[in-house]
């Protein structure tokens, strides 16, 4: 095997510390867990912005011609909402058998990539409509319409719910919304820059980003940590079912983080959303009697490695009291983080290059030599 013919490895499998992109819109330090979002630290960011001016902010960092304003943006996503319901008896006829993520997949293909609204708007816009009106199709009850003059936290909960939040639900879901806008070069983001430096467009890269999404290993941690708790059940039983989850090598679930080496940022801001939205809840409170247990039986099992509370812990407990069903935890991630993929999409366009990495050929050789 010659070796001219192989590229320098620069990481092993799975591109760790492998730059990819330069990017304004986030920097996740995992050594410190520090997650700075378009020049804010999340704490400061979570408390001076909702959804919308999060949002805003990102397409401003990316470039994004003209630069929307919160208020602007609000309007303009307000109307891709209502756009976006045209297309729900479609959809739902379209999407019979289907999981909510896997009807959210459909919904966002049939948006077209021309509009009199821009792509990154109507995508979106339209993630709010089609989650709620999938997840009311699973209990049997037909989709609500849009209210385009509210918040984009406010008008979800109402479509998924059929009644208006409470003030404390709206704010607790701004704090996920804004939490999780954007996070690095993840699986998701990465996948829409690929496919935006091809020049598919807008709306091809959000479909793919959340196909990426869609794989547990990136996106569906909150279920399991929702079916962790019930397993565990009560206090009791709290120390011998993590001694022997820990025992047979299974994961508990919320706890260790690929990048964060310390406690996760995020889990911290929905750990105080949590508690004014439900201060006293018996759930919240089991939840955090499991969090010190398999903090402890963590450290006790292996104590050369440190795995601490992630954000998916809280996201779990969290969108259970905003009444979230565990089928839509995915989709209702895409909510959000369709803001920072649509900004990575603005700012690998502006880049205007095809992204195009090499791989190491460790296959057979044919014998040059014995071909002469």
């Amino acid at each position: 095997m010659s070796e001219g013919r192989i590229p320098s490895r620069a990481s092993a499998n799975g591109l760790d510390k492998v730059v990819a992109a330069e990017t304004a819109l986030s920097s996740v330090d995992g050594e410190a867990g520090r997650l700075v979002i378009a020049g804010y630290d999340l704490e400061e960011l979570v408390a001076t912005h909702d959804f919308e001016a999060a949002t805003a902010l990102l397409w401003r960092v990316a470039g994004r011609e003209p630069a929307p304003s919160a208020d602007s943006l609000r309007a303009q996503l307000g109307e891709a909402r209502v756009m976006a319901f045209r297309l729900v008896p479609h959809l739902l006829a379209s999407t019979k058998g289907l999981t909510v993520t896997e009807g959210l997949r459909a919904g966002l293909a049939l948006l077209s990539d021309d509009g009199d609204l821009a792509p990154e708007i109507r995508a979106v816009g339209a993630v709010p409509v089609f989650v709620a009106a999938l997840c009311r199709r699973e209990k049997g009850e037909p989709a609500v319409a849009p209210v385009p003059h509210h918040g984009h936290a406010a008008d979800f909960l109402r479509m998924l719910r059929g009644e208006p939040a409470s003030a404390a639900e709206i704010d607790a879901l701004n704090a996920y919304l804004v939490t999780v806008t954007d996070h690095g070069m993840n699986a998701s983001t990465f996948t829409a820059r690929v496919i935006a430096s091809t020049r598919a467009g807008m709306i091809s890269s959000v479909v793919g980003a959340l196909c990426a999404l869609k794989g547990p290993l990136h996106g569906g941690a909150p279920g399991p940590v929702l079916d962790m708790l019930d397993a565990i059940g009560t206090r009791d039983n709290i120390a011998p079912w993590l001694k022997r989850e820990i025992a047979k090598g299974e994961r508990l679930m919320g706890f260790g983080h690929r990048v964060y080496k310390v406690r996760d940022p995020r889990a911290d801001v929905f750990n105080k959303a949590v508690t004014l939205l439900t201060n006293g809840n018996e759930r919240v409170l089991f939840a955090r009697d499991v969090e010190r247990g398999a903090l402890a039986a963590l450290r006790e099992a292996k104590p050369d490695q440190r795995l601490d509370t992630n954000m998916e812990y809280y996201t779990a407990v969290l969108l259970e009291a905003l009444g979230i069903p565990r089928s839509a935890v995915t989709a209702v991630f895409c909510l959000s983080r369709v803001a920072g993929w649509t900004a990575h999409v603005m700012e690998q366009e502006r880049v205007g290059r095809l992204i195009r990495p090499q791989s190491v050929y460790v296959g057979e050789w044919p014998n040059d030599e014995a071909a002469a």
